[in-house]
C-alpha cells in the first residue's frame, strides 16, 4: 500500500497545495490500489486512468504557475455511474444504456473538476438507482469491503465501497430513498443527503425527480462538508435548484452542540437490531455529555413513509424511464415495426427490479387507480412533512438509526422484495420531506459489521446537522475491523 493511501481529502488538498506531495503521486497510488484489488470488490464499472493522470498533472501545473488549484486540489474522487460525463460511457448499470456516451457533463462533475478534484472513474450501482444492495446492477454486484460475502448497501454501493476500501477519499452518489446514507452506514463511512434543491440535479439520470438528490461520501464529517461545499449552489440549468447562498459548513463544524435540542425518533428505533439500537442510544448519550438537550420524540407519520414512497417513486420512474425506447440513444433491439422495437428493446434492456417498479408506477398512475393510490400517497407525503415540522418546532435536529440492521449477506434478500425495501425504512421519510440527513459511522454491530447513526434536520438545516454529526464522530468507537485487502 502506498504511503498516501488512507489520507483524508482535507489532508491531501493541503499537502498538494503546499507542494509537500504532488497530485500525480496521489492519483497514481490510488489507481494502483484499485488495479490490484477492485477485481474482488467490483466497486468501479470503469477506471479513467489516463484522464485522471492528465487532470492530476494539470493541478500540479497550476500550482507550479502560482495559481489557485482549488479546494479539492489533487483529491481523487469516484463518480456514481448515473452522473453523465461528457464523452465517457454512462450506463446507470443498465444494459439499455451500455456504451452510451453523453455529449455533456453533470453540473456536479464540472464543479468537482473546476475545484481541482481528480475523477478516477465511474462506480457501480443498482440499475437506474433502484435497489438497496447494489445487487441489481447489470454488471455484477459490488461487495462490502469489510466482508466480501455481504452487500455494501445501495443504490450507491459502488461509491460507498470505493471510499470505505480507501480506493478514493471522496465519492459522489445520489439519494432517492436512502441511496447515499444506507450504503454509507453499511460500509462504515459518512454519507450526506442535502436539502432538496441544494445541489443541482442537472446531468443526474432521473429515477424519481421529486426525490432524487446528489450528495457526498467521505471517511470523515469534515471531508463530507468540504465536498458538499464545492457541489452546492444555484444552477440555472436545474429548475428545482434553490437560489440561495450555501452556508460555510467548515467554519461551523467545531462549534459544539451546547444547547442544541436533539430528538430521538421513537418510531424508527422499534424495528432496529439490538446492537443498532444500543449504538443509537450511546451516540445520544455522547451528545448529552457534550451539552446537547436530548429527548425522545414521536414523529408518527414516518411509519407511512415506505408505503407512500413505493407509490410515488415508481410512478415518477415509469414516466422518467419512458424515454428509453431504442430510438434516441442506448440499446436498440430491432423488431418488425416501431412498437415491436420499443417492446423488445425495453424487455431486453431493463432488469427485473426496474421492470417491477415501472409496472408498479404505471398501475398507480392508471385511470381508475390514480386517486386510490398515487393521489393518496401524495396526501400521506404532506402528512409526513407536517409531522416532521411539528418535531422541528421543538428540536434542532433528530436522530435515528440509518439502517435497521448491519450489512446482510449477498443474495439473502434477493427473492423477497419487501424485505429488501425495509432496508430503507429509516431513510425514506426524509426524501419525501425534502429535508437534509446524513449517516455517521458508530462502531461495529451484528456480525462485526459497521453501524450508522442518522442525523436529520429541517430544510436548509445543514449547519446544525453537521455540528451534531461532528460531535457524534468525535465520540464514536473506532472501526477496528480490517478491510478485505489488508
Amino acid at each position: 500500500m502506498g504511503a498516501l493511501i488512507g489520507l483524508g481529502a482535507s489532508a491531501i488538498a493541503e499537502m498538494v497545495s503546499s507542494k509537500e506531495i504532488s497530485a500525480l503521486e496521489v492519483t497514481q497510488e490510488h489507481l494502483a490500489l484499485i488495479e490490484s484489488h477492485d477485481k474482488n470488490l467490483n466497486s468501479f464499472l470503469q477506471i479513467t486512468a489516463d484522464a485522471a493522470i492528465s487532470a492530476a498533472k494539470e493541478v500540479d501545473a497550476k500550482i507550479a504557475r502560482g495559481e489557485d488549484p482549488g479546494p479539492l486540489a489533487g483529491v481523487p474522487i469516484a463518480l456514481k455511474d448515473n452522473l453523465v460525463t461528457r464523452g465517457l460511457a454512462t450506463t446507470c448499470a443498465s444494459q439499455i444504456l451500455k456504451g452510451w456516451k453523453p455529449p455533456y457533463s453533470a453540473t456536479v462533475v464540472e464543479k468537482v473538476s473546476a475545484a481541482g478534484g481528480v475523477a478516477l472513474g465511474k462506480t457501480n450501482l443498482d440499475e437506474f438507482a433502484m435497489g438497496s444492495s447494489t445487487e441489481n446492477s447489470s454488471f455484477g454486484p459490488t461487495k462490502n469491503p469489510y466482508d466480501l460475502k455481504r452487500v455494501p448497501g445501495g443504490s450507491s454501493g459502488g461509491s460507498a465501497a470505493a471510499v470505505a476500501a480507501k480506493f478514493a477519499p471522496l465519492a459522489l452518489g445520489s439519494d432517492t430513498g436512502g441511496s447515499i446514507r444506507q450504503p454509507a452506514a453499511l460500509c462504515g463511512i459518512v454519507g450526506v443527503k442535502p436539502t432538496y434543491g441544494t445541489v443541482s440535479r442537472y446531468g443526474l439520470i432521473a429515477f424519481a425527480s421529486s426525490l432524487d438528490q446528489i450528495g457526498p461520501f467521505a471517511r470523515s464529517v469534515k471531508d463530507a462538508a468540504m465536498l458538499l461545499q464545492v457541489i452546492a449552489g444555484h444552477d440555472p440549468k436545474d429548475s428545482t435548484s434553490l437560489e440561495r447562498p450555501f452556508p460555510d459548513l467548515i467554519s461551523n463544524l467545531d462549534k459544539g452542540v451546547q444547547g442544541l435540542r436533539v430528538g430521538i425518533i421513537d418510531e424508527l428505533i422499534d424495528g432496529a437490531a439490538p446492537m443498532v439500537g444500543d449504538a443509537l442510544m450511546a451516540s445520544a448519550d455522547s451528545l448529552g455529555d457534550q451539552g446537547a438537550k436530548v429527548e425522545h420524540v414521536s414523529v408518527p407519520a414516518v411509519t407511512y413513509g415506505l408505503s407512500a414512497y413505493y407509490l410515488i417513486a415508481p410512478a415518477e420512474a415509469s414516466s422518467n424511464l419512458a424515454r428509453y425506447d431504442g430510438v434516441r440513444y442506448g440499446l436498440r433491439v430491432e423488431g418488425q415495426d416501431m412498437n415491436e422495437t420499443y417492446v423488445s428493446t425495453r424487455t431486453k434492456g431493463f432488469g427485473a427490479e426496474v421492470k417491477r417498479r415501472i409496472m408498479l408506477g404505471t398501475f398507480a398512475l392508471s385511470s381508475g387507480y390514480y386517486d386510490a393510490y398515487y393521489a393518496k400517497a401524495q396526501k400521506v407525503r404532506t402528512m409526513i412533512i407536517d409531522s416532521f415540522q411539528n418535531a422541528y418546532d421543538r428540536f434542532d435536529v433528530l436522530l435515528s438509526p440509518t439502517a435497521p440492521t448491519t450489512a446482510f449477506e449477498l443474495g439473502a434478500k434477493a427473492a423477497d422484495p419487501l424485505s429488501m425495501y425495509l432496508s430503507d425504512v429509516c431513510t425514506i421519510p426524509t426524501n419525501l420531506a425534502g429535508h437534509p440527513a446524513m449517516s455517521i459511522p458508530y462502531g461495529l454491530g451484528e456480525n462485526q459489521m459497521p453501524i450508522g447513526i442518522q442525523v436529520l434536520a429541517p430544510a436548509l438545516g445543514e449547519v446544525n446537522m453537521f455540528r451534531v454529526a461532528r460531535a457524534i464522530e468525535n465520540a464514536a468507537p473506532t472501526i477496528t475491523k480490517g478491510l478485505f485487502w489488508n
